[in-house]
């Protein structure tokens, strides 16, 4: 298996940790891992992003294992509960798991980090 790519068991724990996120916060999670094409993965990323059924309250997930790069596009509602911080927060801990060879176990840790995050916060009204 070369660097970057994921077994079969990486994708079925990669797809539990999607529906977990998605359980938590109730926005949708993508995943893309593989090149980006041209030299611009951030207009990359948001054209996947855009094409996704509800890209509002969505979150895509972005890794060119080749160029070491990790790209995550939020969408308009998620971002109402989702800081920027939190987000390089998440990209942080994915990238140190990528760092040690551990793309699935990265994904995952990053998927939660952001679901967390992104989970609607319990107020109470007077």
């Amino acid at each position: 298996m070369a660097a970057g790519e994921l077994s079969e068991t990486d994708r079925l724990s990669l797809d539990k940790a999607i529906r977990l996120a998605e359980q938590a916060c109730r926005f949708e999670f993508s995943v893309y891992v593989g090149p980006a094409e041209g030299d611009d993965t951030r207009a990359w990323a948001t054209r996947l992003h855009n094409r996704l059924v509800a890209p509002a309250r969505s979150v895509l997930v972005l890794v060119d294992p080749r160029r070491r790069v990790v790209e995550v596009v939020t969408g308009g509602d998620v971002r109402r509960h989702l800081t920027d911080a939190e987000v390089e927060l998440a990209v942080l801990a994915m990238s140190s798991e990528f760092a040690a060879g551990n793309l699935a176990t990265g994904l995952q840790r990053g998927i939660a980090m952001l679901a967390e995050h992104a989970r609607p916060q319990n107020t109470l009204h007077a």
